[in-house]
């Protein structure tokens, strides 16, 4: 393969910026820089100077990972230089004139490390997962996964199957009498039931390890000018919605992400709710956006209704959202609240942080684990294999014959090799790897 490279730190001006380097003739990207191969895993201080004309490009730091110790276990270089973009686009200049090198794919690093062993596939989307995380119970989800907990657990799973099945071959290979194995299913079951409670497990951490990526959504439902837009600035502490005094000024969804101690939080202004004359030809766009808001409810882990607090009633248009919902009076700087709804004032700032509490106490109970740890199975992809799993296994259950139970067990054992990468994984890494940046 071609030797590829990349600045695996974002663009822009910065302290430090890192150039990496991985493949066959790594080497030769050394020599060219610094002249020389400095020690393994050892940061030494270089000129690095253009081959071409002996130009001095940078002062930095080189560091050399001959494989299979490395990330991607190939020969691996990196270059910690100043992180202007002359410093680093003279980098990349001399790289793209060196023999077989070429700049990286998105991904292309991870991609290599996946293909060499270095990581499963549940530990690179774990990495994917770890770059892209905005606050710390994402992080702490994502390392946790990272560091191979799903992979071992899967592996575990994977060998009781594996036993099974080779229970169920000793049977088809010396039969005692008959087609019907009721014994070998007698001595089966106890592991198949614990198999399957212990599947259950799993897919129901998938749903909250799920939610825990994409963030807690909180839907701000109410009728026009009660202060929805004004409550979603405040929290974000941006100017992120056009505020009016105008009914209907919020046409679409807009939606903010805010990190409420530690977990992830994403708020969705919605269009006013109220009725409109039918017969309106100028109200389509107001009643598109009020479509949208329903939708927004419909999907929302959680909708939060603001009312004003001078005229707290709730109409017909909301009176359907109000049984689960977070009901907050706003613009208590000009009207009590209720004793039974939660008094705010978007424009003071009044009530906040105890809604943020509130809203914060929420996510973690529903992102949350009993245990505090973080779930292991994140993804759709994960959940979808484990049900197969499960699936077959219970169809093994109901099998007349030991060939039968044994192809369900191979099923079953497949569809759990899949979630790391073992088989089938094929049209999952193109779209995987595309998700990271170039450099990783």
């Amino acid at each position: 393969m071609a030797t590829i490279f990349a600045p695996a730190t974002a663009a822009g001006k910065a302290g430090i910026a890192v150039v990496r380097v991985s493949g066959a003739d790594a080497s030769a990207s050394v020599i060219a820089l610094c002249g020389h191969i400095p020690a393994p895993r050892v940061a030494t201080r270089v000129d690095l100077k253009d081959p071409a004309n002996g130009e001095r490009l940078d002062d930095g730091l080189v560091l050399w990972f001959p494989g299979p110790r490395s990330f991607t276990g190939e020969d691996v270089a990196e270059f910690h230089v100043h992180g202007s973009r002359a410093v680093v686009d003279s980098i990349l200049t001399v790289l793209g004139r060196l023999a077989s090198f070429r700049l990286a794919k998105p991904g292309e690093f991870a991609r290599r490390a996946f293909a060499a062993g270095k990581l499963d596939l549940a530990q690179t989307e774990a990495l994917a997962d770890l770059i892209a995380a905005e606050t710390r119970a994402q992080a702490r989800q994502a390392l946790r996964q990272l560091g191979g907990a799903l992979g071992r657990a899967v592996e575990e799973l994977r060998l009781r199957i594996l036993r099974l099945r080779a229970q169920a071959e000793a049977e088809i290979d010396f039969p005692d009498e008959g087609d019907v194995p009721g014994g070998l299913i007698a001595t089966m079951a106890p592991s198949l039931d614990a198999l399957d409670r212990a599947l259950g497990d799993l897919i129901e951490q998938g749903a909250r390890g799920e939610r825990l990526r994409n963030g807690y959504t909180v839907a701000i439902l109410g009728p026009p000018n009660a202060g929805k837009s004004s409550l979603l600035n405040r929290l974000a502490r941006r100017e992120a919605a056009i505020v009016s005094s105008v009914a209907g000024t919020t046409r679409d969804t807009i939606e903010v992400h805010l990190d409420l101690a530690g977990w992830p939080v994403t708020l969705i202004d919605t269009a006013g709710l109220r009725e409109l004359d039918a017969d309106d030809p100028q109200a389509a766009i107001e009643r598109e956006g009020m479509r949208r808001a329903r939708l927004s409810a419909a999907h929302a882990d959680l909708r939060l209704i603001v009312l004003d607090a001078r005229t707290p009633t709730l109409d017909a248009t909301l009176a359907p959202y109000a049984s689960d919902a977070l009901v907050v009076h706003n613009k208590i700087d000009l009207a009590a609240a209720d004793a039974a709804a939660i008094g705010i004032s978007a424009a003071t700032g009044a009530g906040l942080a105890q809604l943020e509490n509130i809203l914060a106490g929420k996510a973690a109970a529903s992102l949350g684990a009993e245990d505090g740890q973080a779930a292991l199975v994140t993804r759709a992809r994960h959940r979808e294999a484990l049900v197969a799993v499960q699936a077959a296994l219970r169809r093994a259950r109901l099998q007349p014959q030991a060939e039968l139970i044994a192809e369900e067990l191979r099923a079953a054992a497949e569809a759990l090799g899949r979630i790391v990468g073992r088989t089938g994984v094929e049209d999952v890494l193109d779209l995987l790897f595309g998700e990271f940046c170039i450099g990783k």
